[in-house]
């Protein structure tokens, strides 16, 4: 049994037991619940470090919910729901949730991104990152440099804050509003072409094959993830 704890909050009870089951085969420690009370309650008693939580519970919004412990819990949350508008995943991503998966779906996504989100949690006491390495790309945040089969890879300064911004996050689903802000400011997050334009542009420079990204992914009308 690894030593992380992941707290399911869902009310179908037989996806509940498809994933906790799927989820302790990986080693996962498991709690779970069929209502947002009885999650609040777990969050408040045990060290939990990935929620995977339902939006449609029958006692409570899942948004509002994960506004609220976003205020006092510092985990990753993977939203789990049959609630397939661009809207709802987006309401939920700028809410705070780092994942979305719409039901049905496959119990070796859900595994891959569980993992993806498990990588990130930051361990205790350990300084924030500055360098990272995915396929044959470095990314020296210290030097500001960026190489690509130890070759410099020259870099605009927005590509660059573009860059940054997705590897504050990475795995993580971060959504047009929220790059928009972080790369151009407030005035921009309409502005969606930018973004576009942009990734494009690291997509050429960054990626084996930029016509079917593997890091760079897109998560349709939504955003992006920086999958490394």
């Amino acid at each position: 049994m690894s030593d992380t704890t992941i707290l399911l909050v869902e009310d179908e009870v037989q996806i509940r037991r498809l994933v906790r089951t799927a989820l302790e085969d990986e080693g996962h420690h498991v709690l779970e619940c069929g209502t947002l009370k009885e999650g609040m309650a777990h969050l408040h008693a045990d060290t939990i470090q990935l929620l995977i939580l339902d939006l449609g519970l029958p006692d409570g919004d899942g948004i509002a919910f994960i506004r609220e412990l976003r205020t006092q819990f510092p985990l990753s949350v993977l939203v789990l729901s049959a609630r397939s508008a661009e809207g709802e995943k987006i309401r939920a991503l700028d809410a705070g949730a780092d994942d979305y998966l719409t039901k049905p779906f496959s119990t070796g996504e859900l595994l891959a991104r569980v993992r993806a989100q498990l990588r990130r949690l930051p361990q205790e006491g350990a300084p924030a990152e500055t360098h990272f390495h995915f396929g044959d790309i470095e990314v020296d945040l210290a030097q500001r440099n960026v190489t690509r089969n130890g070759e410099l890879v020259r870099l605009t300064p927005i590509e660059y804050r573009l860059l940054c911004a997705m590897l504050a996050a990475p795995g993580k689903v971060l959504t047009y509003r929220h790059l928009l802000r972080a790369v151009w400011g407030n005035a921009f997050v309409e502005s969606n072409h930018y973004l576009r334009i942009y990734v494009s542009h690291l997509r050429q420079k960054l990626e084996d094959d930029p016509a079917q990204p593997r890091f760079f992914v897109t998560e349709t009308g939504v955003g992006y993830r920086l999958d490394i």
